[in-house]
């Protein structure tokens, strides 16, 4: 018995190293050497980093008063939506020149400017996912603890990961739709947060929270039918990625239809 454990653990480890070094040696070589992209690791170290403070930090916080941060709020919130700006724009202007298509678009990995342009607004897109893991820290540097739910977490926690696999892999082709309407999406939300942040007298102008969400919502059924038909069209992009897509999509559609529920209409029945 001994002797089969100690011919299987070397065997397993072996396994492990040729695996790993698919995944460092097969990505797409123009992104490899871009910051957070070459190795899962450092992405893997952010996330679980990430987990230890959403775990520690709202103890650390029991005993204490909440962190008055507004000046970095407004400072933050409204240079993320200078950013989302950014994106889109980017976004929206390689892939208008480069003539893409909605239904089929491979990645093109050659190093023509559109092509590297694309790429590069990839890598911001996944690097403003990193940058956004602060708004966890925010909530619970104001005892927000409330806000510290399973769709943010999940939410903020995943998006790193999928959008390493992203850059790494596919940093561009249909990739571009969800950095796209991703982008929009978070000029609106931080435009929303930034206005809240500014304190209590705009309250007043910020009733649209509700259509927020409903477009929140929006994005995630525009990318499933775009995933879905591409996945079906005779199309050279992988399609382990479109599953992947398809099937966070499905899990976000679930969660934040749970979130309308339970924040607008089981609300308002009990109300009524």
């Amino acid at each position: 018995m001994a002797s089969a454990m100690v011919s299987v653990s070397p065997s397993t480890w072996q396994s492990l190293q040729i695996f790993y070094q698919w995944v460092l040696e097969n990505g797409d070589q123009r992104t490899g050497g871009w910051l957070l992209v070459y190795s899962p690791l450092p992405v893997g170290g952010i996330f679980l980093c990430y987990l230890l403070i959403v775990w520690l930090g709202p103890k650390l916080m029991t005993n204490r008063e909440p962190v008055n941060i507004k000046a970095l709020l407004i400072i933050y919130n409204f240079s993320m939506v200078c950013l989302s700006a950014y994106m889109f724009y980017e976004f929206a202007a390689s892939s208008w020149l480069a003539n893409y298509s909605l239904v089929c678009q491979p990645v093109d990995y050659s190093e023509t400017p559109l092509a590297m342009r694309m790429a590069r607004v990839c890598w911001w897109f996944y690097f403003s996912k990193v940058i956004e893991l602060t708004d966890t820290m925010f909530f619970i540097l104001r005892k927000k603890n409330n806000q510290l739910t399973f769709l943010h977490v999940y939410h903020h926690g995943t998006m790193i990961f999928n959008w390493w696999a992203g850059v790494k892999y596919v940093a561009g082709g249909q990739s571009f739709l969800i950095g796209l309407i991703n982008s929009f999406v978070h000029v609106v939300m931080y435009m929303y947060y930034g206005l809240a942040a500014l304190g209590p007298q705009m309250h007043k102008y910020l009733w649209w929270k509700r259509y927020l969400t409903s477009l929140q919502l929006l994005q995630f059924f525009i990318v499933t039918i775009h995933t879905a038909v591409n996945f079906y069209a005779d199309c050279d992009f992988p399609d382990s990625m479109n599953m992947v897509v398809l099937s966070y999509a499905f899990s976000l559609i679930a969660l934040f239809s749970n979130f309308y529920y339970q924040s607008y209409i089981s609300k308002k029945t009990k109300m009524a």
